[in-house]
């Protein structure tokens, strides 16, 4: 771990809560304003507030064109389709359950570890399995039904833009600075979002009660803590600590969101999904162990010629 301990710790309980939150935010947002809309212009009015902030601190916002071509391809994949994807996707289903197969997301990086040559602990592998067992019992009550299925279809491709997102951080040739960098991705993938807002007409869809109070009052809170907070969190964390450890948030957002939607929305899961909810948790929490600092250290200074297990 590259950065002092308290600060890994502090930013990962920034994004343990306030990301478990984001999906009431979320459904209570998308209900009266357009889901791209709502997360284009959420992201565009957090990338302003971090520009000023830089600004500010007299830090430069300028960026070779690697560097923001870098940025939009990670804006367009954590932010544009990843959340952006999940706005789509509360239009549809209840929070709960999109943050129960949000919380796939370190099992689907298990997958693309594997499928770029890397060995990942045997724990690890089985854990995978596991959750993926869990993930097809969350899905299971809902393919019934057309709106629904397409709801659950949708949240999986967030998942899987925003598990790739994740993973190719690390290898893009970002903005040194991570707090400029997380400006440009939002301010990128906010943009992208605007776009995709014009295309699908949801413009047009705008009219007085679009912009409901308890839906503005959401919407500020996805701005302030979930972006500019919680996704600059996430983007030092991508810096400066283990992937393993990073995607740990991935087993406490669902248990976050599934008390809040129980609590606050009414929202009463199957008991499949709960048990799903169960394995997934379960199968994470494995794998983090699998991959914990201590064990990559260990495997680390193994013999030359022993297979040691690699973190992303």
């Amino acid at each position: 771990m590259t950065a002092p301990a308290k600060h890994v710790w502090a930013a990962l309980f920034v994004v343990w809560v306030v990301w478990g939150s984001t999906y009431l935010a979320i459904t209570i947002a998308v209900d009266t304003i357009p889901p791209a809309l709502a997360a284009g212009t959420r992201f565009l009015a957090a990338a302003a507030l971090l520009a000023v902030i830089l600004a500010i601190r007299g830090t430069s916002l300028r960026v070779t064109r690697r560097e923001l071509g870098a940025s939009a391809l990670a804006g367009g994949l954590l932010l544009a389709l990843g959340i952006g994807l999940v706005h789509v996707a509360e239009t549809r289903i209840d929070s709960s359950v999109a943050a129960v197969i949000a919380g796939t997301v370190p099992l689907q990086i298990v997958l693309l570890r594997l499928r770029a040559g890397e060995r990942p602990a045997r724990a690890t592998r089985v854990g995978t399995l596991a959750g993926l067992a869990g993930l097809l019992l969350v899905v299971a009550p809902g393919l019934g039904a057309g709106s629904t299925a397409l709801g659950l279809a949708v949240m999986l491709a967030a998942t899987l833009s925003w598990s790739t997102g994740s993973f190719l951080s690390r290898r893009l040739e970002l903005p040194r600075d991570p707090f400029v960098a997380t400006m440009w991705e939002m301010a990128l993938g906010g943009t992208l979002l605007l776009v995709a807002a014009l295309v699908t007409g949801e413009w047009a869809e705008v009219h007085r009660t679009t912009f409901a109070l308890d839906s503005l009052l959401a919407w500020s809170y996805l701005v302030v803590f979930g972006s500019l907070v919680g996704f600059t969190a996430y983007a030092w964390l991508l810096r400066s600590a283990p992937i393993s450890l990073v995607v740990t948030h991935q087993y406490v957002n669902p248990l976050v969101a599934v008390a809040l939607g129980v609590l606050l929305l009414g929202e009463r899961p199957p008991s499949p999904t709960l048990l799903g909810a169960a394995l997934i948790v379960g199968a994470v929490y494995v794998a983090v162990r699998a991959e914990s600092p201590t064990r990559s250290r260990r495997e680390s200074v193994a013999p030359r010629g022993t297979p040691a297990s690699r973190t992303a």
